[in-house]
């Protein structure tokens, strides 16, 4: 992907150098909650612990509690791959913005910027403690995407997912969400979850679908102006590929449970990656009221 570096950090909160302490041990967050990685990477931890962390892995409190922490302008240590990374999520995060604040009006709908928090280990978020073993997420109660810049390494080693586009995918997914709280959508799920609570894990799947489907629209407009390189397209579908609930229930515990699925299977994020990304349209990205 061509991009450029130095591009303003007035959305980014880097955390890296903080420590919160009252953890509790590994906790947990409420799955509806859960960014990309969240299921994948709680799923390994279930079965290494032996012990459900997905379903009843301990509640934390919506708002965070108190914790020590360093000073918010301690300095932070980094390699010089973890420097270029913060400025290319950087670069990401402002231009996904930027086109979301383009297109949402034509839609009807105001585009209010969401804020970036990189942290190391564990951050207190407004839906409470996280580890980073929850991997990234996005939190509609303070609207701020949370990322341990070390869950691309996993990404990578993992899943097979490499190249820059597949980390820009993570990023772009999860703005998505911030999308769904902007207009409504989240909130509507949540009922409608509440309500029918037989159809919690599918209408789930429906609403990561749709994040899926905006990150894919972000990507066509990155096409248009000649962002991307050749190969990027595929980094993504790999990316979205490799965490369907099928492909990691298959490579952690060797067997598929249809039921169980929270946010799609290999195909289905593909195909719905690429449905936004071939229309450029949040109209195309309606996971809710057509077949999956």
């Amino acid at each position: 992907m061509r991009w450029t570096r130095g591009g303003s950090r007035k959305n980014v909160e880097d955390r890296r150098a903080q420590s919160p302490s009252g953890m509790g041990g590994m906790g947990g967050m409420s799955v509806g909650r859960m960014g990309i990685g969240g299921m994948v990477l709680l799923l390994v931890l279930s079965l290494v612990f032996g012990q459900d962390l997905i379903t009843g892995g301990g509640g934390m409190p919506l708002n965070p509690g108190p914790g020590a922490s360093t000073p918010a302008g301690a300095p932070i240590t980094e390699s010089a791959e973890e420097a270029e990374l913060v400025e290319f999520v950087t670069f990401v995060l402002n231009d996904a913005q930027e086109v979301w604040a383009t297109v949402l009006p034509r839609y009807g709908d105001q585009y209010r910027d969401a804020r970036l928090v990189l942290f190391r280990g564990a951050v207190q978020s407004g839906c409470g403690n996280a580890s980073a073993a929850m991997g990234p997420f996005y939190c509609p109660l303070d609207e701020r995407v949370y990322i341990d810049l070390g869950f691309y390494d996993e990404l990578h080693r993992q899943f097979g997912a490499t190249g820059d586009f597949a980390q820009a995918y993570v990023l772009a997914h999860e703005l998505g969400h911030h999308v769904q709280h902007v207009v409504g959508t989240d909130s509507r799920v949540r009922q409608l979850q509440e309500s029918n609570p037989g159809q919690a894990n599918q209408l789930s799947v429906r609403l990561e679908l749709q994040a899926d489907c905006y990150a894919g629209v972000w990507a066509n407009s990155t096409q248009q102006r000649r962002l991307l390189e050749a190969g990027d397209l595929e980094e993504a579908l790999r990316a979205a590929s490799a965490i369907g609930d099928d492909r990691i229930q298959q490579q952690m515990t060797g067997s598929v449970r249809p039921e169980s699925f929270t946010h799609g299977t290999a195909q289905q994020r593909a195909t719905w990656f690429n449905r936004g990304f071939e229309t450029g349209s949040p109209d195309a990205c309606d996971p809710f009221n057509n077949p999956i």
